[in-house]
C-alpha cells in the first residue's frame, strides 16, 4: 500500500512538473505568449535605440544562428546579413518555454525587452557547452563579455 502511494505520488509530480516538448520549427508556430509580427524592427534599428536607452521593449526580427542543444533554453539571433558581431543572446521569460533545438537557420520575431549585460566567464563556458562546442573552444573563453541580450515573452517562426 505504501509503495503504491509513493509510485502514484511520483507519477503525479512528474505529470504536473514536466513541460511539453516544443512544437517543431515550422512557420507560424508560436512559443510563449502568442505574438504577431506587426511593428517588428531589425537588429540595426534596435542597436540605434539602445545607444540612447538602457533597455528597450520591442518586437525584433532576426535569424536564428544557434539554439541551446541541451533543451532549447536560449538562442542567438543575427541580422539578415549574418553579422555575428551584432548577435543577440535570447532567453525566455520565467524559463517558461523553450525553442526546438532544430530552429537554427529560421527567421523569427520575438517580443520582449532588450538590454546590455556583462556575462561572466563561467556563464559563457556553460553556454558554449550547451551549444556543443569542443573543450578546446570552451577553454579559449577567458574573459567576461558585454553582450546584447533579450528576455523574450513570445516567439513566432516566420
Amino acid at each position: 500500500m505504501n509503495k503504491l502511494f509513493i509510485i502514484t505520488l511520483l507519477a503525479l509530480m512528474c505529470a504536473f512538473s514536466c513541460k511539453p516538448a516544443p512544437q517543431p520549427a515550422e512557420a507560424g508556430n508560436t512559443y510563449g505568449t502568442v505574438i504577431t509580427t506587426d511593428n517588428s524592427i531589425s537588429i540595426d534599428q534596435l542597436l540605434s535605440k539602445l545607444a540612447t536607452q538602457d533597455s528597450v521593449r520591442t518586437k525584433l526580427k532576426g535569424n536564428v544562428e544557434s539554439v541551446c542543444q541541451t533543451k532549447g533554453c536560449w538562442m542567438n539571433l543575427t541580422p539578415d546579413d549574418g553579422n555575428v558581431e551584432k548577435s543577440i543572446f535570447v532567453k525566455f521569460k520565467d524559463y517558461a518555454f523553450f525553442m526546438p533545438i532544430d530552429l537554427a537557420g529560421e527567421k523569427v520575431v520575438i517580443e520582449g525587452t532588450a538590454y546590455r549585460e556583462v556575462t561572466s566567464v563561467d556563464e559563457l563556458k556553460h553556454y558554449a557547452e550547451d551549444e556543443g562546442l569542443s573543450q578546446e573552444e570552451i577553454d579559449k573563453i577567458t574573459s567576461p563579455k558585454e553582450e546584447l541580450k533579450f528576455m523574450a515573452d513570445g516567439v513566432i517562426v516566420l
